[in-house]
This record gives structure tokens, C-alpha cells and sequence, in this order.
């Protein structure tokens, strides 16, 4: 389905907003809180809930978010973090003594930690690319700290702070030349550009849903390759084991799990207020399409870099970044309080380390990016 004209008047958005912040949370589809409403009302008449109801829509949303990469829905895991998923990946992943797990430099930090935690406990260290120069790509940065030592490489498609892009078929085609995993945290950029496992072949690959996903807070989503799929589980839980659904036998207790990547599932993956939510939120990027999502997004981003370059502000390239996420450096650096200046005019922006992290959605136009340089403009 073509992306409708005025895509705006799908969201709860109010006209005198100009919201160019969706890296961090997207507005509310108006679908998506009309099946929140129906969702919250079924919790009226609990007696309604039969087994059925833990399963067959989390198998639903299963199946969507593995028709968004490319993958097999027995490869998903409903999870509640990306901290989750990262901590499933280290808990079967040989990171022991001599290993080594490449991260980039200021990496979202629940992509961090769990790999720190587990490098303490079992030997290995984290090796931080940098990069001396922002002009460089990460890429070559990554490829560059790939070696015999290397068990894991935990890396963004886009990083959080200004949208840096980088080249995942690469990264893993050299991960797997010495044997190391490839660890993908899409929550930048799922949803927003086009991803597929079968190109990219990660061993893990996780999204938060509240972002590009357009879903609830706390459900979120891992696919991990088939080699994976027997490993050990954060929770031992009744949901994941075989034949759960049937409640008149929860008491016969069993050691086997339910099939794929199930057994990773958070102990409440039903989250019955959420999961309807949920279910809306994917079926519309679906119905959109990613690449249509992408392209209108880069359709805005461009301008955004054309405005920024005209008043001395420094913006990735085309080619450097994403089609959906930009930052804006200024060569003097950002005043104190920028983002709350913005906001005060209505103009929603973040500020990510020294980067002013833009990034429309459908929802924005021509006009939010005159808005947003007309509120710089006083600001800086």
C-alpha cells in the first residue's frame, strides 16, 4: 500500500509540533491506540482468557517480525530489552580467556553491558573501535579490529547517536572468516531500512519495537540463526516448554522446550495490554513497506543535510549515514540546553553526545524542516 499523502493525520500529533525525534520514541499510531483501548477493556472480564490467548498472538507477531527481516518466525524470540537479547547472545557465545568481542565506541550502553558483565566472568575483553576522524567509515574502522582473537562482533546497523551506517554483510562476511559471531542491535534501523538476514547472516539480531517498529514500550524482538537455537535460555520458564498450552498438564513437569528460538521468550511475552499493540504497529510498516518508509525519510534527511551544510553545521554524508537519521555537529560546539531551547519553540530534537540527532518520520514535511533551522537559527 502506497504511503498516503497525509500520513500525518495517522498519529496523534498535535499541528503546532514539529516532532523530528523518532530515534527516540514514535507517536502513537491512532490504529495502534484504538487496539490499546480494546486491549486494556478485555482485562475487565479475565474469564475470557483462555490458554489459546498465551499463544496464538504471540505466534502472530512472531511470524510479522519475521516477514520484516527476511527470517523464519521459529527463529524469534519475544524479548523485554535489547539488554535481553545482548545477554542471551554472551550467555551462548564462547567469550572466554584470550577472546576478544568488538563494540564500537559510544555503543548504545545496554549493548555494552551484558558483554561486560559476561568478560568479567568468564575472561575475554571488550576491543572499542574508535574512529580519530568522524570523516572515516566505520566500516573499515570494524574490519580493521577483526582477528584470530575475535569471538563476537556486537555492532548497530546505524549508530544511535548521528545515524553512521555500517556495511553488516562486511562486518559479518569477516566475522565468520575467523569464526567469530556477528551480533546485530537493529534498533536504529528496523522498520526504517531494509534488512535481511539472509543478506546479512548475523547470528543474532535484536530491535527494540517502540522505536522505528512503532509498538509498545517493554516488547521486544531477537532472531537468532538455527546453530543457536538449542543454547540456554535467561529464564526457565512454563510458557517455553513443549506443550505448554495444554494447562490441565503444566504439573507434569518437562524438560523440553517448545521448537526454534522459543525458549528465549520472556516469561510474560503474552503481555495482553501490549501485544495487540504490538501486532498494529508491525502490520502497518509491513503494509507501508520499508522501502517506501526509507526512501520518504530520505527524502527529508537530504534536506535537513542541505540546510545544515548552508549554515556551517557539519552533517554525514549520504553515504555515511542512514536515510532516516542525521546529526548535526557544530564546528564550536553545541550550547548547553539546546534540546530544551528547541522544545520550548515545539521543536523536539535530541542531542546525543556532541550530535543534534534529527530523524522524521512519515508524519513530518518540508515545513518541520523549515521549522527546525528557523528554531536553530535563534538557538545557536
Amino acid at each position: 500500500m502506497p504511503i498516503p499523502d497525509e500520513a500525518r493525520d495517522l498519529f496523534s500529533i498535535p499541528k503546532d509540533v514539529t516532532y523530528l525525534n523518532a530515534a527516540f520514541f514514535t507517536p502513537q499510531l491512532k490504529s495502534r491506540r484504538a487496539a490499546g483501548v480494546e486491549a486494556l477493556n478485555s482485562a475487565d472480564a479475565p474469564w475470557t482468557i483462555g490458554s489459546e490467548t498465551f499463544f496464538v498472538p504471540v505466534d502472530r507477531l512472531r511470524g510479522l517480525f519475521a516477514r520484516l527481516i527476511g527470517g523464519d518466525a521459529d527463529g524469534v524470540a519475544i524479548i523485554p530489552s535489547v539488554s535481553y537479547g545482548v545477554g542471551i547472545a554472551a550467555a551462548n557465545l564462547d567469550v572466554g580467556p584470550g577472546k576478544t568481542v568488538v563494540v564500537l565506541k559510544d555503543q548504545f550502553p545496554s549493548a555494552i553491558y551484558p558483554w561486560r558483565s559476561a568478560l568479567a566472568e568468564n575472561g575475554g575483553e571488550i576491543r572499542t573501535v574508535t574512529l580519530p576522524d568522524q570523516s572515516e567509515p566505520w566500516t573499515d574502522a570494524v574490519l580493521a579490529a577483526i582477528d584470530d582473537t575475535t569471538a563476537a562482533v556486537s555492532v548497530p546497523n546505524c549508530l544511535w547517536t548521528d545515524g553512521s551506517f555500517l556495511d553488516l554483510a562486511a562486518i559479518g562476511a569477516a566475522a565468520r572468516g575467523v569464526g567469530a559471531a556477528l551480533v546485530v542491535d537493529a534498533s536504529q534501523s528496523l522498520g526504517a531500512i531494509p534488512f535481511d538476514v539472509g543478506v546479512v547472516q548475523p547470528d543474532f539480531v535484536f530491535a527494540a519495537g517502540y522505536k522505528w517498529l512503532l509498538g509498545p514500550y517493554a516488547l521486544n524482538y531477537l532472531w537468532m540463526s538455527p546453530q543457536h537455537r538449542d543454547g540456554v535460555p535467561l529464564e526457565e520458564t512454563w510458557v517455553s516448554r513443549s506443550e505448554a498450552n495444554d494447562f490441565t498438564k503444566l504439573v507434569n513437569y518437562r524438560d523440553e522446550y517448545a521448537p526454534g528460538a522459543r525458549r528465549f521468550d520472556f516469561g510474560e511475552r503474552a503481555a495482553f495490554q501490549l501485544m495487540p499493540l504490538a501486532i498494529v504497529a508491525i502490520e502497518q510498516v509491513l503494509e507501508w513497506g520499508v522501502d517506501d518508509v526509507a526512501a520518504a525519510t530520505e527524502r527529508l534527511t537530504a534536506a535537513i543535510e542541505k540546510q545544515a551544510t548552508i549554515r556551517g553545521l557539519l552533517a554525514a554524508p549520504r553515504h555515511a549515514r542512514g536515510p532516516h537519521l542525521i546529526g548535526l555537529r557544530s564546528p564550536d560546539g553545541l550550547p548547553k540546553g539546546l534540546a530544551g531551547k528547541l522544545a520550548q519553540q515545539k521543536v523536539f530534537v535530541s542531542v546525543r553526545g556532541d550530535s543534534i540527532r534529527v530523524s522524521p518520520y512519515l508524519y513530518n514535511d518540508q515545513s518541520d524542516v523549515d521549522r527546525l533551522f528557523a528554531a536553530l537559527d535563534e538557538a545557536l
